[in-house]
C-alpha cells in the first residue's frame, strides 16, 4: 500500500509518500508560506534532484493539489496517477481524552478535533484544514489522525491531575495531557531494540528536544509521565517557551504591563525561553556558538536549559525509582554534542558516564554514547514520528476494510 503522510502546520504543510511494502519512503517535501503569492514547494523525490518552486498557494487545499501534482509529475513524480494513494495519514497535536489511539476520520472525529480547538489552538485548526483538503483533493480516500497526546493517555490520575479545583476537569478537562507522543513512543521501542532487552522491564527517560521540548518517564513500554501539560507551554525550557513558572507570574506581569491574555500568550510562547535569555535568537546552534565565544547572554541561555532539562531528568528518576536508559532524540538531543556532554556530566549520581569520543559522532542511526562503565545506557536515537503515523494509518485502514 502507497500512503501520504501530512502534517500541517497554519502556513506550512510536511509531507511524505511511503510505500508500506518495505516502509520506503517515495518522496517526501515541505510547502512554506501558506497564504502568501510568494509560497514556496520543496519536493524531494527519492533517488532524484530535489525541485523547488515558488507560486501562489493561498490556502490548504492548493497546496496538496501541487503536492499531488508533484508526486505524478513525469519528471520529478514517482507515482502513475494520484489513484496509487491509497490512504492518508495526519498528525494531530492534539486529541484530548476522547482519542486514546489513533482513528479513522469521520465526521465524528473532526467535530472532537474542533472541540479540542481550545486545548491547541496553534495546532488543531490547522490539522483540520489539512484533513479537510485532503478529502477534497483524494474524495473516498481512506484518512486516519495520529495524536501526539495519545501515548501519553496511560498516565495516571495523580500524575495528570492539576491540584487545582476538581471542577475544572469536570467541567473544562483542564489536565496533564503532554505532546510529542509519537516520538517518545517510536525512540522507547527503537532504544530497546537496539539494546536487546525486553521494554517491559525497561526505565526510560526519552529526551525529546528541538524548538520544542518534552521529556517522558517510560516505564513497562508506557508513558507514566511527561514534561508538557494542558498545552506545548509546560515543562523544559525551550526555544520561544518559557517552559514551568511560577503560575502568579502571569497575572503579575498581566498587570504591571497591562497586557491582554493574546499578549501574554504570545510572550510566554513566541517570545521567551531561549530567545527572550539570550537576546538574538532561539535556535540552539547559535546559543552554543556564543556559548563557545563567551559570549555572557547566551551562556546564561545555555546554562539554564542545561540546568532546567538535567532537573527533570533527575526527577523521572525518582518517580520511576531508577532509570536504566537515557535517549536523547530531536533536533538538539541528536545533533548537539555539547548539550548532551553537559547534562550527563552532571548526573554522575546516577551512575551515568559517557563516551566523549562516541558523543561526537554524528552517524544518523541510533547508538550508545554511554561508556562501558556507565550504570546507566545512553542513547541517540534519531526520531521518526512520520513513519509512526505511517505504521498506524496501515493498521487502521485494514482493520476497517
Amino acid at each position: 500500500m502507497k500512503l501520504l503522510v501530512i502534517n500541517a502546520g497554519s502556513s506550512s504543510l510536511k509531507y511524505q509518500l511511503y510505500d508500506m511494502t518495505d516502509e520506503s519512503v517515495l518522496a517526501k517535501g515541505l510547502v512554506e508560506r501558506i497564504g502568501m503569492d510568494s509560497s514556496i514547494l520543496t519536493h524531494k523525490p527519492t533517488g532524484k534532484e530535489e525541485v523547488t518552486e515558488v507560486s501562489e498557494i493561498l490556502e490548504h487545499t492548493t497546496a496538496i493539489r501541487k503536492v499531488l501534482d508533484k508526486l505524478v509529475d513525469q519528471e520529478h513524480g514517482v507515482l502513475n496517477s494520484v489513484d496509487e494513494i491509497q490512504a492518508v495519514g495526519h498528525r494531530v497535536v492534539h486529541g484530548g481524552e476522547y482519542f486514546k489511539s489513533s482513528a479513522l476520520v469521520t465526521p465524528e472525529a473532526k467535530a472532537e478535533i474542533r472541540r479540542l480547538f481550545d486545548l491547541a489552538p496553534l495546532h488543531n485548526p490547522p490539522a483540520i484544514s489539512g484533513i479537510t483538503a485532503a478529502e477534497k483533493n483524494m474524495p473516498g480516500v481512506p484518512q486516519v489522525v495520529v495524536f501526539d497526546t495519545a501515548f501519553h493517555q496511560t498516565m495516571e490520575e495523580k500524575v495528570f491531575l492539576y491540584p487545582i479545583p476538581k471542577v475544572l476537569y469536570k467541567k473544562h478537562h483542564v489536565r496533564r495531557y503532554g505532546m510529542h507522543g509519537t516520538s517518545h513512543y517510536y525512540v522507547s521501542r527503537i532504544a530497546s531494540e537496539y539494546l536487546n532487552r525486553p521494554l517491559e522491564d525497561l526505565k526510560i527517560i526519552t529526551c525529546h528536544i528541538g524548538n520544542g521540548g518534552s521529556l517522558t518517564a517510560v516505564k513497562d513500554g508506557k508513558s507514566m509521565d511527561t514534561s508538557m501539560g494542558l498545552t506545548p507551554l509546560e515543562g523544559l525550557m525551550m526555544g520561544t517557551r518559557s517552559g514551568d513558572l511560577d503560575p502568579a507570574v502571569v497575572t503579575f506581569v498581566m498587570n504591571k504591563e497591562e497586557l491582554s491574555i493574546s499578549e501574554v500568550n504570545s510572550m510566554l510562547n513566541k517570545h521567551s525561553g531561549l530567545l527572550a535569555i539570550s537576546g538574538s535568537s532561539s535556535d540552539m546552534r547559535d546559543i552554543t556558538d556564543g556559548l563557545e565565544a563567551g559570549e555572557p547572554n547566551a551562556t546564561l541561555a545555555f546554562e539554564m536549559y542545561e540546568y532546567r532539562l538535567r532537573k527533570y531528568i533527575g526527577s523521572y528518576a525518582a518517580a520511576m525509582n531508577g532509570v536504566d536508559v537515557i535517549v536523547f532524540t530531536a533536533g538538539v538531543g541528536e545533533n548537539s554534542a555539547i548539550v548532551r556532554e553537559k547534562v550527563c556530566e552532571n548526573l554522575t549520581y546516577l551512575g551515568v558516564e559517557i563516551d566523549p569520543e562516541l558523543n561526537k559522532i554524528r552517524s544518523g542511526e541510533p547508538r550508545r554514547i554511554s561508556s562501558p562503565n556507565s550504570k546507566v545506557e545512553v542513547l541517540v536515537v534519531p526520531t521518526n514520528e512520520e513513519l509512526v503515523i505511517a505504521r498506524d494509518t496501515l493498521r487502521i485502514v485494514e482493520e476497517n476494510r
